[in-house]
């Protein structure tokens, strides 16, 4: 495919290549994932935070599984093109199955290194989500957390509107945190009426 020129210089790059295919990134590293995926403007309590780990790690481990099935159909499919060589007697038809062995082989190798990187950001997943469980939110109901955590997102959002953000942006940000302090206060208003009747009970 290539000229006699290129084969000879991918030749002498031959060392760098593979090391540069060994160690090039696939999936997010631990600083995207602390600083990217878990910033403060988008997930500003621990909570947040680590109910978005768990969803983070659930696709992991739900591509990893439906990426284990393609994997274990491929070994199948090597073991078939391997009997098919040996039994094959067309120098043609030999040499096509060779080259379609060695495709199938490159791509287990692919698919191995990929998957292994999943697995490696499973475990960093499941490293933040200990460091963020100090105890003091729920770890069981993911709702539990999500009125105070989108509170101060949307704050943090309202911070951010100028005179020339759109009406569909101050909507958006302005809406919802309206609603929630509503919310909020007719809590308080609960909690404090409460209060009131059970001194005057007492």
């Amino acid at each position: 495919m290539l000229k006699k020129e290129h084969n000879k210089f991918l030749k002498e790059l031959k060392a760098e290549l593979e090391d540069t295919h060994s160690k090039v990134q696939i999936y997010r590293t631990e600083t995207e994932m602390r600083y990217s995926v878990l910033n403060d403007g988008k997930h500003p309590t621990k909570a947040s935070k680590y109910w978005q780990c768990v969803r983070e790690q659930n696709v992991f481990y739900t591509n990893l599984r439906e990426e284990s099935y393609g994997y274990r159909k491929l070994l199948v499919e090597i073991k078939k093109l391997e009997r098919s060589i040996e039994n094959e007697k067309d120098e043609l038809e030999l040499e096509l199955l060779e080259i379609k062995l060695e495709e199938k082989l490159w791509e287990k190798e692919e698919r191995e290194r990929m998957g292994a990187d999943r697995v490696r950001e499973i475990e960093h997943w499941s490293r933040l989500k200990k460091e963020l469980d100090d105890g003091s939110f729920d770890t069981q109901n993911v709702n539990a957390h999500q009125k105070e955590s989108l509170k101060l997102q949307l704050q943090e959002r309202a911070k951010n509107l100028t005179p020339g953000s759109s009406q569909g942006e101050m909507i958006n940000v302005i809406g919802p945190l309206k609603t929630i302090d509503e919310d909020f206060k007719k809590q308080i208003e609960a909690q404090e009426k409460a209060m009131l009747n059970g001194e005057n009970n007492s």
